[in-house]
């Protein structure tokens, strides 16, 4: 999940399955920006969502994301599985 303005925040969860997704990386400015250039280079759907960006990224890094943010996580897991079948 990523913003793209000047401040390129990006924030890159993992979802195995068990437990509740987990931030695996998370930057502003030039690290934001090589998240995303990452995400390109190995074709993980990204989606902008500048409101969850900002709170996922108050989770430190290996952290389940806090269950209050369930349901948004869950949209766009949703959304992201929708393009991974239609990929395939």
């Amino acid at each position: 999940m990523r913003v793209e303005s000047s401040s390129r925040l990006a924030v890159a969860l993992h979802y195995d399955k068990t437990g509740a997704p987990r931030v695996t990386a998370k930057g502003k400015g030039s690290i934001g920006a090589r998240i995303i250039e990452v995400a390109r280079e190995n074709n993980i759907p990204i989606e902008e969502n500048e409101v969850l960006a900002g709170a996922l990224a108050n989770v430190e890094i290996g952290d389940e994301i806090p269950t209050e943010l369930y349901k948004a996580v869950a949209e766009v897991l949703g959304f992201v599985l929708g393009l991974s079948r239609r990929m395939r």
